[in-house]
């Protein structure tokens, strides 16, 4: 089957534009009669359906603000009494990506097919998660689409605000880190370099402090470009390991909790986004245990997404929720015991929803904290090296002094 794209008028005299699929030319007309539209011109694009999604669609992963904008609009768009067809090309008209915009409107040409919505999504798994089309198929199925929606545009919003709040809090310290980390490489480059020439002509004995900046400068400058290129590889061979290595990935990942700081914070950020998964999907219909398969699915932390994943087994057996999670070791008292309160009155969504609302609390702290130690840290270590180097340079010149007295 091949894609084509089309520009054709509809009943009110508007231009459309998009995507569909069809086995020939004709066909891909006659669709476009059917459903109202007389076509200008259709043009095939690509040969395949999945050829189309490796190429065009390959680079396309949707931003989180703009994921949040779009469902927000569909939400509101729906809860309006709007078609689905006309809410996805009324969202592909506000959009003003071409790519993003591209993508909206061939998602609108399958469901004008006939194709479900979250199917028509799943065709795109670069832009929208399991997770999205797991909750938008049950929403669908009962019957509650845009209620469905509105809870994932707060979901996308509050993960878009979080990921925005860290990355503008950790804009003054990398600032600090590059103009510390130029300031270090000029003295090194230039000024000490100058320093030893004239040291040199003194036949004096210098000072360790100044004699092992000497040493560092010239090791730097002979061979500080091998040493950026070894980091360099290092990190590629390392980082490609990672993608390839099962193994690997999951004996680092148990390192990263055994960091004292940041084990705590891996635990709390992937248990929270568990707990808040489930209750979406909660809300929205789905089964437990399919659910809980869905929501350990998107937790990118392997021991942890094993232990749950362990932990839906022995629920499939008959065990209650929230003793199969307290076995995985990973999730805070606090929440265990709101699920199983949940489990006992059968209001498990609500408690889930707070489970996770304490946990994205003791995020936001942990992260608070650590950028507020973050800074002075850096002003400290940064400092220190700068004073290293200046008390290196300056010292053999307080020795001439006092000889000279």
């Amino acid at each position: 089957m091949s894609v084509f794209q089309f520009e054709a008028v509809n009943q009110k005299g508007l231009k459309e534009k998009g995507t569909l699929e069809a086995d020939s030319l004709k066909e891909a007309r006659q669709l476009l009669r059917h459903q109202g539209l007389i076509p200008i011109l259709v043009k095939a694009t690509r040969k395949s359906h999945t050829q189309s999604h490796k190429t065009f669609f390959k680079k396309n992963t949707m931003s989180s603000k703009e994921l949040a904008l779009m469902t927000r609009q569909l939400a509101t768009l729906l809860a309006a009494g709007l078609p689905l067809e006309a809410v996805l090309n009324a969202v592909a008209e506000q959009t003003e990506k071409p790519q993003t915009q591209s993508l909206l409107l061939s998602v609108r040409s399958k469901v004008s097919q006939g194709h479900a919505l979250a199917s028509a999504l799943r065709d795109f798994p670069n832009a929208f998660s399991e997770l999205y089309c797991g909750t938008i198929a049950a929403g669908e199925k009962s019957g509650h689409l845009d209620i469905v929606l509105q809870r994932l545009a707060d979901y996308t919003e509050q993960q878009f605000k979080m990921r925005q709040k860290i990355q503008h809090a950790l804009i003054y310290p990398i600032i600090m880190i590059l103009v510390s980390l130029s300031i270090v490489g000029f003295l090194l480059e230039y000024v000490v370099p100058k320093m030893v020439s004239v040291y040199s002509n003194i036949g004096q004995a210098l000072p360790t402090m100044t004699l092992f900046l000497m040493s560092m400068s010239a090791y730097i400058k002979a061979y500080g470009i091998y040493f950026l290129i070894i980091i360099a590889i290092s990190l590629y061979l390392f980082k490609r390991q990672l993608q390839k290595d099962i193994l690997f990935r999951k004996k680092f990942h148990l390192f990263l909790l055994k960091i004292p700081l940041m084990g705590n914070t891996i635990k709390i950020a992937n248990t929270a986004r568990f707990a808040r998964t489930f209750a979406i999907l909660s809300s929205a219909g789905v089964a437990v245990l399919e659910a809980i398969q869905i929501a350990s699915a998107l937790i990118t932390h392997l021991p942890i997404r094993d232990a749950i994943m362990a932990a839906a087994m022995r629920i499939r057996e008959g065990a209650a929720i929230h003793l199969a999670l307290k076995q995985t070791t990973f999730f805070p008292p606090m929440s265990i015991h709101l699920i199983a309160s949940g489990e006992a009155s059968g209001q498990l969504e609500p408690m889930l929803e707070r489970a996770a609302n304490n946990q994205e609390q003791d995020i936001h702290y942990l992260i608070e904290t650590c950028l507020a130690l973050f800074e002075p840290a850096i002003i400290l270590v940064m400092g220190a090296v700068v004073l290293f180097i200046v008390l290196a340079i300056l010292l053999p010149i307080f020795q001439l002094d006092q000889f000279a007295s």
